[in-house]
C-alpha cells in the first residue's frame, strides 16, 4: 500500500469548492421523489463539448455510434500525430465515466478534459464509453454496454474507409488494452474485465487486457463502514446520494450486498486472465473503506493488485486539474501503464526498471 502524504483534512481552492457546490446542488435538485430524474432540467445545466478532429491541445477527437437504438457510442481520442514515441503503436485505454451510473456522459466537459489529459500526457489512444444510465436502464445494462464496446473494437480492426476511426485502428495496440474508470465508471470497468476474462470474449481475441485502472471505485454494502460514518456529508459523495444511486441502479428488491455493489462479492469468480489492478483512493472519500475492501478482496483471491492513497484527496479529485493530487495521479498512471506494457513485451516478466 502506498500513501501519498496524508494530511489532517482536505484543503480545496475556492474555485474547486464552487464547482463542487454547483455539482452537488444540481444532482440533488434533479432527483424526483418517485426515484426518477428530471433529465430535461439536467440537460440545461450540464456542460458538454463536441468532438473535434482538428488537433486541440495536441489531441484529436471523434464520436462513433455503435448502437443508435440504445444510444451506445464512444468518443475516440488520438494524439495529433499517430503512434507513440518512435512511431510505436499506442496502448489503448477504454474509459468509463463516473456519475453514480445515473449522471454525466462521454461528452461532459469534465470527462472530455480528463480523457484529453490521459491521451496527451500518457501517450495512449482513449475510447470513452457513453453507456446507458439509470434509473431508466438498470443493472446489467451498463456492463453489457461496456462489453459490447470491447466486441466492437475486437471485430472492427479491419474496418475500411478513412477518418479518425480508421486512424484509431491503425495507431492502437489492442494487445495492450487497459480498462479504466472513476467512481461508478471504475465499478463498470471491473465488471467488464470480470466478464471478459471469465469467457465473454472471442476464443482468439485480439484484445488483451494489460491492466485495470480503478480510480476511487464505487462499491458499497448494507453496513456503514468507518469512512462513511466519518464523512457522511461529502464533499460530492454523501450517504444519502449513494443510497439513492444504488437503489436506482440495482434490480428491484436487491440490497447493496448485491454482487454489482459489494466488493467482496464482485471479486468472486474472476477468470484466470483477469488483469493486474491499480486502485486509487482518496483519503477523505466516504467510499474509501469500500475501495480498500475491494483491493483486499482481489489480493485474497490471488489477483495482482496495488493501492495508492492520495493524502487530502476528496472523491472525484481527478476531475479537478488544479489539485496537486490530480497531477500526481497522472504520473502514477504513467508508471502503471509503462510497467504493464513492458511486462507484456518481456513475455509476462516484471520489468524492474519500470517499477
Amino acid at each position: 500500500m502506498i500513501f501519498k502524504h496524508l494530511t489532517a483534512g482536505p484543503s480545496l481552492p475556492w474555485w474547486t469548492k464552487l464547482q463542487i457546490f454547483l455539482l452537488s446542488l444540481a444532482s440533488d435538485y434533479v432527483r424526483r421523489p418517485d426515484g426518477t430524474l428530471n433529465r430535461r432540467l439536467l440537460s440545461l445545466v450540464e456542460l458538454k463539448t463536441h468532438p473535434n478532429p482538428t488537433p486541440v491541445g495536441g489531441v484529436r477527437t471523434a464520436d462513433f455510434t455503435i448502437d443508435p437504438a440504445r444510444g451506445l457510442w464512444v468518443r475516440l481520442f488520438l494524439p495529433a500525430s499517430d503512434g507513440g514515441a518512435g512511431g510505436t503503436a499506442l496502448p489503448v485505454v477504454v474509459f468509463f465515466h463516473g456519475g453514480g451510473f445515473a449522471f454525466l456522459s462521454a461528452s461532459s466537459a469534465a470527462y472530455d478534459a480528463v480523457c484529453r489529459r490521459f491521451c496527451r500526457k500518457l501517450s495512449v489512444a482513449v475510447v470513452s464509453v457513453n453507456y446507458r444510465l439509470s434509473p431508466e436502464e438498470r443493472f446489467p445494462a451498463q456492463y453489457d454496454d461496456g462489453l459490447d464496446v470491447l466486441h466492437f473494437l475486437e471485430s472492427n480492426v479491419d474496418i475500411p474507409g478513412g477518418g479518425l476511426l480508421r486512424e484509431f485502428f491503425e495507431a492502437a495496440d489492442l494487445s495492450n488494452c487497459f480498462i479504466a474508470g472513476d467512481s461508478a465508471g471504475a465499478n463498470i470497468a471491473h465488471h467488464v474485465a470480470r466478464r471478459w476474462s471469465a469467457g465473454e470474449r472471442p476464443s482468439e481475441a485480439r484484445i488483451r487486457l494489460s491492466g485495470l485502472i480503478a480510480i476511487q471505485p464505487f462499491f458499497g454494502g448494507e453496513e456503514r463502514v468507518d469512512s462513511e460514518i466519518r464523512f457522511p456529508h461529502g464533499p460530492i459523495v454523501t450517504t444519502d446520494r449513494t443510497d439513492w444511486l444504488w437503489k436506482a441502479f440495482l434490480p428491484d428488491g436487491a440490497t447493496r450486498d448485491h454482487e454489482a455493489a459489494n466488493p467482496e462479492a464482485a471479486a468472486a469468480d474472476l477468470g484466470e486472465s483477469f488483469p493486474p489492478v491499480v486502485v486509487m483512493v482518496g483519503e477523505f472519500d466516504p467510499l474509501r473503506d469500500w475501495q480498500l475492501m475491494y483491493f483486499r478482496s482481489l489480493r485474497l483471491r490471488g489477483k495482482e493488485a496495488e493501492v495508492i492513497e492520495y493524502g487530502g484527496a476528496i472523491h472525484a479529485f481527478n476531475l479537478f486539474p488544479e489539485l496537486k493530487s490530480s497531477a500526481v495521479l497522472i504520473e502514477d498512471l504513467r508508471s502503471f501503464i509503462l510497467r504493464q506494457v513492458r511486462r507484456r513485451q518481456n513475455g509476462g516478466a516484471v520489468d524492474a526498471a519500470a517499477q
